[in-house]
């Protein structure tokens, strides 16, 4: 199909042709030169030509504004280091000549023109009642024939040379990414280019982003399905997956939020009949619990803790342990899902067949690599080519290890310092007179103290994505795909540590290790360690995980990504119009399609925008079974993310280079092995950190009429204030208006009056063994579960399948024909050689003549 005109209105295509108005530009490169004391900006452009046509071209001077300056025609003295980068740049773009391209200066940037080709308009099967929400693109009618491909391969056209059919096309691009791509990377890196970046389409009549701004960039369309073949059309097939999965990702979290809330709903609905919440709150018990700290703090009654109590039961009660076996299976379940949608996606995309040539290796590297050769020159011998060994990487490696200590290091001790305030600034408002600061000391250092944890979170956020990317960059991976999951793996090891560590400790570690009353445990001598709420620690581990869940939603994901690109673009134009100020012509002229893009917030990758939903799994699935309602925060924030990340890729980012993948690399071995962890995580969290454990073994073990009545009372220890230790008993004995003997705590140990009093009781190691025998059987029954999810589910659908197979029944059936049909043509060319060759007569001599064949025919 032949390229549509493109439209006659003048300011569509300014900017987006070279000055011919008939070649479109498809790059950018953008450098500054140093001239006197001021700077400038040049351009050159380029088209692919016949090899006939190069060597001629060649020497001729490049078209366009300013070519004398790079010609050779004298101008002003210039440094060493602009002067090594011009010799740089005019090396770079001969060779970008030789590979056939045409360049065109321009005043500011560079343009490079390629030849595209359309793209096949790829069509998904829809059902009528999908409509309404279907993106009104033109791919997704109904499909009713696939063409027939085969993946390009260089190799294969270069030992075909033969075959009269050229894919000039496909070679051209390829080409494209050898020549421009592996190059510009360094470049860029050295400051040779200030920035390289394809232009964004705005001929409005024919564009695709004009649909990708109406049908998908747009917080109206939210309810629509995303236009994904569009996406991969415009930005390649490697950003087309992550929307596509994102997509995948937030379907699914429609179900188990739904799930979710009917748990939250059950435990909203029988809080009023829960046995243990119902005593907590009676206070004709007149239970009177031991101080919460160290002289300041007096006794309290257990009924002051009802509304904790209450509010634990919304989150702890038996539909939660069904809640977090569904959402290990619902993590099975949405990577099976996935894999299908992907596969799908592989051959509607044409990537059945596509493999991945094997990357270059990364300018710095071969740096490295020639930076050993020249050491190695004095021994002048003749060596096999050098590369980087265990023994070249070893400081970095050694470098990479400590500092990952050292940052993990880092994390646990601002935890620690969390810790320390928390503990402080209960015992300092426990001091206060008033009855209502006392009662809410809980709350309040439990609020404040998160709110600091999620500052710390976000910060170091930032600063661990930097010290990762230079951890591996001193590393010095062989290949961009090398340094790319290396960077990944990091950065990812670094935030997961400062995202969950805060979670762990109130999940598994606060209220363990306190102690009890007249020999509780100290940090610095000073600072008792702080314990749970009567009710447990699991109320305050949901409050703890939706703060920084949604605190990092609200404000990391969302904020930071709309107002720091805003202001970087804003930057970026005070700069450019201080620079055009300074020459009046140029503040007059109308800014062209690649100084707007300049303008834009240059493509950084990927890896923060999986980093994100990476991220926000793990809080959905990690530590669901405290909070069934994160899969509904993070349903409602991935409506409005996948439509602000389509509105920063459309308008705020510059144009990114199409790649081609058929999956999303390292990031699927991060979600199973964060599924597999969800599993381990739950179960310790149902068992050791709820009470589900505790009760059953009280309705099953000791309860006398078959109920619950008495549970709280059989986890509380009795302890005799005659027995503190010398300057912790409370200040005020008599602040609840009567002397008190005997006051409780909640801990499994006997009673003063035994013989071995306040010794661990065999309650207490009733319960741990049946607390250790839920995780393992809990465990493995639901790994059992997911693997036959996974097992029962097949990866490839069954229907594409069946067409994959016939694609390559007929795909050989087509190379067969091909090659019968060489063997016939070689075979009619033999038989007129003989019949050349057949021995000949001339009249009237008894000699024979041969025909000698020219040689290679």
């Amino acid at each position: 199909m032949r390229k549509p005109n493109p439209p006659s209105n003048a300011d569509c295509k300014y900017g987006l042709y070279f000055r011919d108005g008939k070649r479109k530009v498809d790059y950018i490169l953008v450098y500054h030169y140093k001239k006197s004391s001021a700077g400038r900006t040049l351009v050159r452009r380029v088209h692919h030509n016949d090899s006939g046509a190069r060597s001629a071209k060649q020497d001729q001077p490049l078209p366009g504004k300013g070519v004398q300056l790079e010609m050779g025609e004298s101008e002003p003295h210039v440094d060493y280091h602009e002067d090594d980068k011009r010799f740089r740049r005019e090396e770079y773009e001969g060779n970008l000549v030789e590979a056939g391209l045409e360049l065109e200066r321009d005043e500011d940037m560079y343009q490079i023109n390629q030849t595209h080709g359309l793209l096949k308009k790829i069509n998904s099967v829809i059902q009528k009642i999908t409509e309404p929400i279907q993106p009104k693109v033109a791919e997704h009618k109904p499909q009713t024939v696939k063409r027939l491909s085969y993946p390009f391969s260089r190799e294969k056209e270069i030992s075909r040379k033969d075959n009269k059919v050229r894919l000039s096309n496909l070679k051209i691009i390829n080409n494209y990414y050898v020549f421009i791509f592996q190059g510009i990377t360094s470049l860029l890196a050295n400051g040779v280019y200030s920035a390289a970046y394809p232009l964004h389409d705005l001929l409005l009549c024919f564009s695709v982003l004009q649909l990708l701004c109406e049908e998908w960039a747009s917080y109206g369309v939210f309810y629509k399905y995303q236009p994904i073949d569009l996406v991969r059309k415009y930005f390649g097939e490697k950003i087309g997956l992550y929307f596509a999965w994102l997509g995948v990702y937030t379907q699914m979290l429609i179900p188990a939020s739904i799930v979710g809330i009917i748990v939250f709903l059950y435990g909203c609905a029988t809080v009023d009949e829960n046995i243990p919440s119902m005593e907590m709150c009676d206070q004709r018990n007149n239970i009177t619990m031991c101080p919460l700290c160290d002289r300041t703090c007096s006794y309290w009654k257990m009924s002051s803790a009802c509304a904790t109590a209450r509010a634990s039961h919304l989150f702890d009660n038996p539909a939660t342990v069904f809640f977090s076996v569904f959402m290990a299976l619902w993590a099975a379940t949405f990577m099976e899902h996935w894999k299908r949608k992907q596969m799908r996606l592989n051959y509607r995309w044409d990537l059945t067949g596509f493999e991945e040539e094997e990357d270059h290796p990364r300018a710095e590297y071969e740096a490295k690599v020639l930076e050993k050769s020249l050491r190695k020159e004095h021994k002048h011998k003749e060596t096999d080519k050098e590369k980087l060994t265990w023994k070249d990487r070893f400081p970095a490696y050694l470098t990479n290890f400590v500092g990952i200590i050292f940052m993990v290091g880092l994390t646990f001790a601002i935890v620690f310092g969390v810790i320390i305030y928390r503990i402080s600034t209960a015992a300092a408002l426990a001091i206060s007179s008033t009855p209502s600061g006392r009662s809410s000391v809980r709350v309040t250092v439990t609020a404040t103290a998160v709110i600091i944890n999620l500052v710390v979170i976000i910060i170091l956020d930032e600063v661990y994505g930097c010290i990762a990317r230079w951890l591996t960059q001193i590393e010095v991976p062989k290949t961009d795909k090398n340094f790319e999951e290396r960077l990944i793996f990091k950065a990812f090891l670094l935030k997961f540590v400062n995202a969950y560590t805060p979670i762990f400790y109130v999940a598994f570690f606060k209220g363990r290790f306190v102690g009890r009353p007249g020999d509780y445990v100290y940090i610095f001598h000073s600072f008792r360690m702080e314990e749970c709420a009567p009710g447990g620690c699991l109320m305050e581990l949901c409050i703890q995980l939706s703060i920084i869940m949604l605190g990092k939603q609200l404000i990391q994901n969302n904020l930071f990504e709309i107002g720091i690109p805003k202001m970087k673009k804003f930057i970026r134009y005070m700069k450019l119009k201080r620079r055009r100020s300074l020459d009046h012509e140029e503040h007059m002229k109308k800014k062209q399609r690649y100084e707007v893009d300049y303008n834009l917030e240059p493509f950084a990758g990927l890896t923060p925008e999986y980093m994100e939903m990476i991220i926000q799994f793990g809080f959905v699935t990690l530590f669901v079974a405290s909070f069934p309602l994160a899969p509904l925060f993070a349903l409602l924030n991935n409506i409005i993310e996948i439509r602000l990340d389509a509105k920063k890729f459309v308008t705020e980012l510059r144009r990114p280079v199409a790649v081609r993948a058929k999956d999303i690399g390292i990031w699927y071995n991060i979600l199973r092995g964060i599924g597999k962890l969800a599993v381990i995580i739950n179960a310790f969290v149902i068992s050791f950190t709820s009470d589900f454990i505790p009760r059953l073994v009280y309705l099953y073990m000791y309860s006398e009429n078959g109920t619950m009545h008495g549970f709280v009372n059989h986890t509380l220890s009795s302890f005799n204030v005659s027995d503190f230790q010398a300057g912790t008993a409370p200040n005020d004995p008599m602040d609840l208006g009567y002397e008190v003997q005997i006051c409780r705590y909640k801990d499994y140990r006997e009673p003063p009056w035994s013989e071995n009093k306040y010794d661990i009781s065999k309650d207490f190691w009733a319960v741990l063994a049946a607390r250790l025998a839920f995780v393992i059987v809990f465990q493995n029954l639901v790994m059992f579960m997911s693997d036959f999810v996974d097992w029962i589910i097949p990866d490839i659908p069954k229907d594409i399948s069946q067409q994959i197979h016939k694609e390559k029944v007929l795909m050989v059936e087509v190379f067969m024909r091909e090659e019968q049909g060489k063997l016939q043509m070689l075979e009619t060319w033999k038989d007129k050689d003989k019949k050349k060759a057949a021995p000949r007569s001339w009249p009237g001599s008894d000699s024979t003549i041969l025909d000698i064949l020219p040689a290679g025919r």
